[in-house]
């Protein structure tokens, strides 16, 4: 084996040892010497990967991001031609996976939250563009948005054991998030103003007032 591959080799045993701590023990037991012991690596070894607690973090972050970036990207394939809202289906999609994966990309944020809140810039900065595609192709960009928080609201609460719900509740309720049928009665139909707005433009005279004629005594 050459030295590239070994390097790689160890680096993918730190990683999915980190992983295992965090998920068994908390993030707060995850230190070099954990990892070192988990994955049967010398300290040396994990200090040539990973210099610091931080570092690890961070790979472990990527780690998981450009995971889940993978599975959207397959997922956004599967449904660009046939829902209405696709990148809203991809997500909604994307979370219930992060839910439901035994080494969840939330493993991740919740260590990195814990150690250095400034490491959320990265998953916010991707987050802030999925918004973006959300709202833009959506009819109604507020349920939308509604639907997308109540997934996120459903990973996060699971996550850490505040949920009521069973695994079988969560799922049911991650179907419905994702069947446009059941959200389309309640979008809100396109606003009169903006209506009146295109006739004044457009200079059409609005249509005149029904006249009742009066009843004679």
């Amino acid at each position: 084996m050459d030295n590239a591959s070994r390097s790689e080799r160890s680096r993918k045993a730190a990683l999915e040892a980190a992983t295992r701590i965090i998920a068994r023990d908390g993030p707060g037991r995850l230190t070099l010497d954990a990892i070192a012991r988990e994955s049967g690596l010398s300290k040396g070894g994990v200090m040539h990967q990973f210099r610091t607690k931080e570092a690890v973090l961070k790979a472990l972050l990527e780690r998981q991001m450009d995971h889940f970036e993978e599975f959207s990207t397959r997922y956004m394939a599967k449904v660009s031609e046939t829902s209405a809202n696709p990148h809203l289906a991809t997500q909604l999609a994307t979370v219930r996976e992060a839910a439901t994966s035994p080494n969840s990309a939330a493993l991740a944020l919740v260590a990195a939250m814990v150690e250095n809140p400034g490491l959320m810039v990265l998953p916010r900065d991707r987050e802030m563009k999925r918004v973006e595609a959300i709202k833009a192709e959506a009819e109604d960009p507020e349920l939308a948005l509604l639907r997308w928080a109540a997934a996120r609201g459903l990973l996060l609460s699971s996550l850490f054991g505040m949920s009521p719900l069973s695994g079988d509740e969560h799922q049911k309720l991650f179907a419905r998030l994702l069947d446009d049928d059941q959200w389309r009665p309640l979008e809100k139909p396109a606003k009169p103003l903006a209506t009146k707005a295109r006739t004044a433009k457009s200079g059409a005279a609005p249509a005149a007032k029904a006249v009742t004629p009066r009843k004679r005594a």
